[in-house]
């Protein structure tokens, strides 16, 4: 659960919507009002949204699966690039690859290349080449690691995707509908819920609305994976019974041997 509060949310502008004339009829459920031509969200609806977005987030990541965090817009790039090293998910924050999700194969050919060109520069292999195809190399793997660098780690589709701004990264989240993968995004006044599974409906322009909704769903994500790791290191119940020491069930055949003794004896 987000401990997001409806306070928090006000102070980060997180109520405030597009130009009336820019909305799309589809949000109207999450709308209030309407202030000066411009639509106000209705923070409680907000606040449930993050609140199950964050559950979502937080079970997936439990299960041992990835969510890849996605913002482009200049707002919500560098929170995108500290909630994903805060949690060590795969993230894409400076454009969209289209096929990501649809052509997952031959986007993760540019992943392996990165990963063999910066593996060859690690290992001194590029030393064989001139001055000049080596300075050819690395600008080859600055352009690479500029848009693969955050996916660098991807073996497989994500399991989930979030999204900063659902609008603006449709490409994205009908890839992602396409490929049956789970939606969680902030979705503004203007934009499309249908596309998405766990709808935040919030200013998704704001820089503090977008630090507040990312923030919760990085605490989200970190949150699972340590309840993961003390799951783990907890001992069990039965491994808990195992190790109680058997005395007792030693010492009463003990005793009831020596009354057996005794009353042979009597006799």
């Amino acid at each position: 659960m987000s401990s997001v509060t409806l306070k928090q949310l006000l102070e980060a502008g997180s109520h405030f919507g597009h130009q009336a004339r820019r909305w799309n009829p589809a949000m109207r459920p999450y709308i209030y009002a309407e202030r000066d031509g411009i639509h106000i969200f209705d923070l409680v609806k907000t606040k449930e949204g993050l609140e199950k977005a964050c559950e979502y987030v937080k079970n997936t990541v439990g299960e041992e699966k990835t969510v890849l965090l996605l913002g482009t817009k200049r707002q919500a790039a560098d929170q995108i690039k500290l909630a994903a090293d805060k949690t060590g998910m795969p993230y894409v924050n400076v454009r969209w690859m289209g096929g990501l999700f649809t052509n997952f194969d031959q986007v993760g050919k540019s992943i392996r290349k990165l990963a063999s060109l910066k593996d060859q520069r690690e290992k001194g292999e590029l030393k064989k080449y001139t001055k000049r195809e080596q300075l050819l190399i690395d600008r080859q793997i600055g352009k690479l690691e500029k848009f693969f660098g955050g996916v660098a780690g991807l073996t497989k589709i994500p399991d989930a995707l979030f999204v900063v701004d659902t609008h603006r990264e449709e490409v994205a989240v009908k890839e992602a509908n396409r490929m049956k993968v789970p939606v969680v995004g902030m979705v503004d006044t203007n934009g499309e819920p249908s596309l998405v599974d766990y709808v935040i409906p919030v200013n998704d322009d704001a820089v503090k609305s977008i630090e507040l909704v990312v923030g919760a769903i990085a605490d989200a994500i970190v949150s699972s994976k340590t309840q993961e790791t003390s799951d783990k290191h907890e001992p069990s119940t039965n491994d808990q019974a195992s190790k109680k020491p058997k005395t007792v069930k030693t010492k009463s055949k003990t005793v009831k041997s020596k009354k057996s003794k005794e009353k042979t004896s009597e006799n």
